[in-house]
């Protein structure tokens, strides 16, 4: 017998759960609701090869646009290149790899104004019923996380005469420093077309769209690319957690549905990458089904609460790169870090960071005041002050 799956929201999380489940189940229905025009938006999705698990590439693998078998930084005073694979999702592609699946169907233009155990309502007065209901919905603020800032502009862009990247700048942080951290973040994925990124670490989340796109234009300039042709454009503002009381966000959230993604706090506190932590909560559901409604959201919200505890260490470095560094100071954080085994950084990456790891990165003289560092080591304590 069929088993109708719901998902509310058509983002990344929604197309893991819908790619996992139906790789590895043929008697599940998924139905994927989105409000606007376009699901799963305009979006470039990336991750590290070590991110994921070995067996993960065989239902994910359909989904990638594009893998590169190396990525590099570059700092002023240090260029380092990684033999460890990247790839990238694209909006685009996702959505044309899960509509031809026969097992999914994405409406879009479907406003929901509830959702239950069994179903969504509408507000054309529509009611969809199903025998499991996700929401993922996207990211909203609450109290329970303190949060700084990741906010970037992405223009794809087309160099007549090539740009010469051959692997994915996950990090150019040679331009001026300006609103806090800020690098350039290159995706080459053709010899002529390349995604150029600019990216800040910021206390504030406003973003200035126009100024930023004139700077990506100098960055082309600069690196003689002359003006080149724009074929596509993304933006974005993501969420670093400097502090997370996973309790209180999960015990206002619904019991009988199951809540994911960025919304549930599913992305990693320091880097705001969150395509492994959707990895993740996509093979929970694959390996629970099938389940119902409040059966799966209380195994999502054991995994949240699990995975919060789990990432206490990278809620304590962002704490230190926003609050204890200066803006201009975090530029020289991260070029330490950079300077690390390559092991160390993969696993920094994917979430899996050991004790010895954590002695290693902080070892050697601190790049923060050492008074300033102590007085945020206490996430309660921090919590109840920024209260």
């Amino acid at each position: 017998m069929t088993q109708r799956l719901l998902i509310a929201g058509a983002g990344l999380s929604a197309a893991l759960i819908a790619q996992r489940l139906t790789t590895a189940h043929s008697d599940v229905a998924v139905t994927i609701l989105e409000t606007s025009s376009r699901p799963f938006g305009e979006h470039t999705w990336s991750f590290h090869g070590t991110d994921i698990e070995r067996g993960d590439w065989d239902w994910i693998e359909p989904l990638v646009f594009k893998r590169w078998a190396a990525q590099s930084v570059v700092f002023p005073d240090k260029e380092r290149r990684f033999d460890c694979s990247y790839a990238s999702l694209t909006s685009e592609h996702v959505r044309e790899v899960l509509q031809r699946s026969a097992q999914i169907r994405i409406e879009t233009g479907a406003r929901v104004v509830a959702l239950d155990a069994t179903g969504a309502q509408l507000e054309d007065g529509r009611r969809l019923e199903a025998d499991c209901v996700i929401d993922a919905r996207g990211f909203t603020r609450d109290a329970a996380l303190v949060l700084g800032y990741q906010k970037f502009l992405g223009l794809e862009v087309e160099v007549g005469a090539g740009h010469g990247i051959d692997a994915p700048v996950i990090m150019d942080a040679t331009v001026d420093q300006l609103d806090g951290y800020r690098f350039v973040y290159l995706l080459p994925f053709t010899p002529t077309r390349i995604l150029i990124e600019d990216t800040r670490y910021s206390d504030g989340s406003d973003l200035d769209v126009a100024e930023l796109g004139e700077d990506i234009l100098a960055y082309a300039k600069q690196r003689e690319w002359g003006t080149p042709r724009v074929v596509r454009r993304e933006s974005g503002v993501l969420p670093i957690a400097l502090a997370f009381d996973a309790e209180r966000l999960w015990s206002a959230l619904p019991e009988t549905v199951a809540t994911v993604g960025m919304r549930g706090g599913f992305f990693h506190p320091t880097t705001g990458y969150s395509l492994g932590e959707g990895v993740r909560v996509a093979n929970l559901v694959a390996r629970s089904w099938p389940a119902d409604s409040a059966t799966l959201a209380a195994s999502i919200r054991n995994h949240a609460l699990a995975r919060a505890r789990d990432q206490r260490f990278y809620r304590l470095l962002s704490r230190m790169l926003f609050r204890a560094a200066r803006p201009e100071g975090r530029r020289v954080i991260l070029s330490h870090f950079f300077r690390l085994p390559q092991p160390l950084i993969e696993r920094f990456y994917a979430g899996r960071t050991t004790r010895a790891d954590i002695a290693q990165i902080f070892f050697g003289r601190p790049p923060v005041p050492v008074i300033k560092a102590l007085s945020l080591v206490s996430e309660r304590r921090f919590l109840s002050a920024t209260a």
